[in-house]
């Protein structure tokens, strides 16, 4: 067990959210639903109060809390990805707010902020020639949804 476990605080959706979210990746689980001993300001006894659940291999509990807090962009969870393939099959799974979307940063239908970074996406970003890591950056912040063949035309000059 990860001495540190991020909590997702939720409206009544927490077991929801968290069959969604291990649905999208490998080494994904719902581990347990804690159900309420007793009435609470965000649900009755015997609702689910607590989900706790691993995502790609990460432990995280989600709370239903109640309406009090919301997601916001100050908080986000990164996934890195092998192939575009990837890429594109999170972002069509994952973006519910489209103006929230660009760089790679989607919004789920929860309120919650993604990032969708192709494993490229770095070593290009750090690469010794200075104008090739310019022009991947350009390319990249013109973007919604990553496309990584267009940062390597970026990167090569051919963009």
């Amino acid at each position: 067990m990860s001495k540190i476990t991020p909590c997702l605080w939720f409206d009544g959706q927490a077991e929801e959210a968290a069959n969604f979210y291990v649905s999208l990746l490998p080494d994904s689980h719902v581990d347990r639903a804690v159900r309420s001993p007793a009435d609470t300001p965000s649900g009755p006894e015997g609702s689910v109060m607590l989900v706790e659940f691993t995502l790609a291999g990460q432990q995280f509990t989600a709370l239903n809390g109640g309406p009090q807090f919301r997601f916001n962009e100050s908080v986000s969870f990164v996934i890195e990805c092998a192939s575009q393939e990837e890429v594109d099959r999170l972002w069509r799974a994952l973006p519910m707010d489209e103006s929230a979307e660009q760089c790679g940063w989607l919004k789920d239908r929860y309120g919650l902020s993604w990032q969708i970074i192709p494993s490229v996406l770095p070593r290009l970003l750090t690469d010794p020639d200075a104008a090739k890591a310019k022009r991947v950056m350009a390319a990249m912040l013109g973007m919604k949804k990553i496309d990584i063949a267009e940062l390597e035309r970026a990167g090569s000059g051919a963009a």
